[in-house]
């Protein structure tokens, strides 16, 4: 691990500098910044790690004693830590390895573009900053040919003329103002990343916070850095947020559906006593008989076998991802994830078969999935025509593994494919056999002739919203 924190602003403890060596080893983001923030300010670096102190730490304070090859670092920070919406912001960053981290890199990207413009545009901090630089440049010089005695001049001369062009730097910094905008701009940036990453942690159910959290540090980084280079992936994230707001709705009211239609029996569980029997207990001349009752588990309540533990096996999801598909790319992955979500909140097996001519399959153990495969999904697209045989073929193939048996399997394509009698007749001889049940979502205006012939249900959406009907198995 490279120590790249090397000389704080910022009164911080050595476990803080190998926290910031640690994440700075994880982030590419923060890698490339540094390495362009050094070219326009030689303590860039350092820079961005007393950003990430003041975001991250408890209680922020300067050191008393500010190396003078640091000044401008320090006027930086000061501008920064002094204006009135900085604790503010520090709200959301405190204590939050992966928020302080984003938002260092965010800002740093903004504050390395402000030099750079400042340089182009304020001829007295141009001026200022390449003195710096000079003067930088000249400390680190050997001085070869010269004797002792000479080098020792050339040395103390060149930290008093560094010292000097830090002092001038500092003074041009603390001419200027917009720090602050440029922090708060960051960190909401930041914030909306962290939103995202919450939906493709895959939360259904409870806390998105809480999810995340499960994902190690590096992964969340390396997920977030791809986020911000590809627009697609964001695009993606907003879908399977909204996707799976409809999917907790739907499984609450499924799960409402399984009770209320199960029927009733007898028993003394206090959560499903029905409300006819409750009312007994408020009126005096039966409350003795409910309590006696109640006692030998005899009152009435609502039955939750039956169809409650129905629909909870494996699900394979059938993703139609020919040419046609492409512009509901974004939109159908979104979906996808959310379907994943039901299987990783219920523990069921899950797996994706992704077709067009051929098919392909990721099987995601009770729904869980790795940084890589996220990309990879995000990424990927096959275009061509459609063929049902492939994907009809995958999905019994993995129906034959025992953890895919009695499967959901979910089709979905804006497609038709012609399918031989005799090639469905085995198909509906496994599924009655393997006790499997396949829904049908035909997305657009496209004939549900030969779905039909293999699907038990058909749900016929425009797009993927209007979908959503799948979120119940």
């Amino acid at each position: 691990m490279r120590n790249v924190y090397k000389k704080p602003v910022l009164d911080v403890y050595n476990l803080d500098k190998r926290r910031f060596n640690e994440i700075f080893s994880m982030s590419k983001g923060l890698q490339r910044l540094a390495n362009e923030g050094n070219k326009v300010l030689p303590t860039f670096q350092d820079l961005l790690g007393d950003t990430w102190a003041s975001l991250y730490k408890m209680k922020p304070e300067f050191k008393e004693d500010i190396p003078y090859t640091h000044l401008a670092n320090r006027s930086f920070m000061g501008q920064l830590m002094a204006e009135e919406t900085f604790e503010e912001n520090r709200e959301l960053t405190r204590m939050d390895d992966f928020l302080a981290a984003i938002s260092s890199v965010k800002y740093g990207e903004q504050l390395k573009n402000w030099i750079v413009e400042q340089e182009k545009e304020n001829e007295e901090f141009k001026k200022a900053l390449e003195n710096a630089r000079k003067a930088q440049q000249d400390i680190n010089k050997k001085n070869e040919g010269l004797n002792k005695d000479e080098r020792k001049k050339a040395r103390q001369q060149a930290r008093k003329e560094l010292s000097q062009a830090m002092q001038d730097l500092a003074q041009q910094i603390n001419s200027q103002n917009g720090f602050q905008n440029m922090l708060t701009a960051a960190i909401q940036e930041a914030s909306d990343i962290k939103d995202d990453l919450k939906s493709l942690s895959l939360g259904i159910a409870g806390s998105g916070d809480a999810e995340l959290k499960k994902i190690p540090l590096r992964h969340q980084i390396a997920l977030a850095e791809y986020l911000q280079s590809h627009k697609k992936f964001k695009e993606i994230a907003n879908w399977t947020g909204r996707f799976m707001k409809i999917a907790r709705s739907k499984q609450k009211a499924k799960h409402r559906e399984s009770i209320d239609r199960s029927g009733i029996t007898f028993g003394n569980n206090v959560e499903r006593i029905l409300p006819m029997e409750l009312s007994l207990l408020s009126a005096p001349q039966t409350k003795l008989d409910f309590l006696r009752r109640f006692a030998e588990g005899q009152t009435m309540q609502y039955e939750q076998k039956g169809k409650e533990s129905l629909g909870k096996g494996p699900i394979l999801l059938c993703l139609d991802q020919s040419g046609s598909m492409r512009d509901l790319d974004t939109q159908s992955k979104g979906f996808a994830l959310a379907l994943m979500a039901i299987a990783k909140k219920q523990k069921r097996e899950f797996a994706i078969i992704r077709f067009a001519r051929d098919a392909q399959t990721t099987e995601y153990p009770q729904g869980k999935y790795s940084v890589d495969q996220m990309i990879q999904f995000a990424s990927e697209f096959f275009g061509g025509g459609t063929e049902f045989r492939p994907p009809l073929n995958e999905a019994l193939r993995l129906i034959e593994k025992s953890r895919f048996e009695k499967a959901d399997i979910v089709f979905v394509t804006d497609g038709e494919a012609n399918l031989d009698p005799e090639y469905i007749k085995k198909f509906q001889e496994v599924k009655a056999r393997k006790q499997f049940n396949v829904l049908g979502v035909l997305i657009g205006r496209v004939d549900s002739r030969t779905v039909s012939e293999f699907a038990d249900k058909i749900v016929h959406a425009e797009d993927f919203t209007n979908a959503t009907q799948a979120f119940e198995i």
